[in-house]
């Protein structure tokens, strides 16, 4: 079936999409994740675990499977990137400090089993400056390797090469009459802001004056965002506020 050849071709040819920061070629994956195959590190940002124990503490409530679907991800990831040798999440892993604490048995294990597939490196955030130790893994407010720095938070300073989370990076598209809203890697040649991996994270708008300072108007950034079949370039014409 013609059709679903040219599905299936499309589907291989925008899986993975490359990204170059500084000297540094990275492969932007359809799961939001970001692989650095010269370093066989997968980098994921903002799992954001329990979060939605915590909005139930506070009388919201919804389905209590986030942190359950988002490992299962971490796990189809780590099976896709079998050659991974260190997983980095970018902080703000648990929704807040106490959410190890409300981790399922199950859940716990889980993570557990995933630390013994490869190195895990917990970068601390806003949501978790302190990581507690019952998660295993090792915990840095910031990681140096390559050339590149790599955060929570981007930084407004333009010193270094980068990887970030924190802003949950979306992109909005308009095409014949129709609005697409979807989670997205933002960027230049020297920095890069990863989606939130996690499965209650929503998104903030790249043209949200939040991203202003993190390009300077002569190199402007670009965007790939996230499809049902993989990583799409996105002209920054083409963008429009929520």
């Amino acid at each position: 079936m013609p059709g679903v050849a040219a599905r299936n071709a499309s589907a291989d040819a925008f899986g993975r999409q490359p990204i170059v920061i500084g000297s540094e070629t990275l492969i932007a994956d359809l799961s939001g994740a970001l692989y650095w195959p010269a370093r066989q590190i997968l980098i994921v940002a903002d799992l954001h675990f329990e979060k939605g124990s915590s909005y139930a503490r506070h009388g919201q409530f919804l389905p209590p499977y986030d942190t359950r679907d988002t490992l299962q991800r971490l796990a189809a990831l780590l099976k896709r990137y079998n050659d991974a040798r260190t997983l980095i999440a970018l902080g703000d892993s648990l929704h807040d400090r106490s959410a190890h604490q409300r981790l399922a048995p199950d859940d716990f294990a889980m993570l557990r089993e995933l630390q013994a597939v490869c190195d895990w490196l917990w970068v601390c955030g806003n949501h978790d400056p302190v990581v507690d130790i019952s998660l295993g893994g090792r915990v840095t407010d910031i990681v140096e390797i390559g050339g590149l720095v790599l955060r929570h938070a981007p930084s407004p300073a333009r010193d270094c090469y980068e990887i970030a989370g924190h802003l949950h990076p979306a992109a909005r598209i308009v095409q014949h009459g129709c609005s697409i809203r979807r989670p997205c890697f933002v960027g230049d040649r020297s920095r890069l802001v990863l989606p939130a991996f996690g499965a209650y994270t929503g998104g903030l708008n790249v043209l949200d004056p939040a991203f202003l300072p993190l390009w300077t108007e002569e190199a402007g950034f670009s965007v790939w965002m996230l499809g049902q079949d993989g990583v799409y370039p996105v002209p920054v014409a083409m963008l429009r506020e929520d």
